[in-house]
């Protein structure tokens, strides 16, 4: 006996299989180091880092952005013998809150998060901004501001929303 799939049934299928995919799809590339990976292995599965990072003790950090126009940066932690130690998206407002305003310098603001997608100078204030690009809760575009003294020491922060996804803005930018 040959049972017959109502014509609601294969729809449901299909809409399975697409859901699936589009989920799959946003998988960050990190998810596919793990742990104990040595650097070769790493490099294997996300290709050549874009930015590389000396670290206190002896190990690296690999980095892939998205900027300037993404929102993610993946971060490989490589120790002195070349094992992964950890593996994370740090564009996120927990990454970004770890910044200690007064005692961060320039150098610290880059190994934690890579190359700003934007700088600029405010004469008025004295200061220089780096801005990064970054997804709040996975929902609000937002742009994280880090603003250095002549010295080079982190001396404020600030959040405010990307203005390239405020559709009152699409004829300014």
């Amino acid at each position: 006996m040959r049972k017959r799939f109502a014509f609601g049934s294969m729809h449901g299928i299909a809409t399975v299989i697409v859901i699936v995919i589009a989920l799959g799809g946003c998988a960050q590339p990190g998810q596919r180091v793990q742990p104990g990976m040595d650097q070769q292995a790493v490099i294997a599965t996300l290709g050549p880092p874009k930015e590389t990072y000396d670290l206190p003790d002896g190990g690296k950090r690999l980095m892939w952005p998205t900027q300037p126009m993404g929102s993610t940066t993946t971060a490989v932690d490589i120790d002195a013998s070349g094992n992964t130690v950890s593996v994370r998206q740090v564009l996120q407002e927990n990454e970004f809150y770890r910044a200690e305003v007064g005692k961060w310098t320039r150098n610290d603001v880059m190994i934690a998060f890579g190359r700003p997608f934007e700088t600029a100078y405010f004469k008025r204030m004295d200061r220089e901004v780096w801005t990064y690009r970054y997804l709040e809760n996975n929902i609000d575009h937002m742009l994280f501001h880090f603003y250095f003294d002549a010295q080079g020491v982190l001396r404020q922060t600030q959040k405010q929303p990307d203005p390239r996804y405020d559709p009152s803005q699409r004829n300014v930018l």
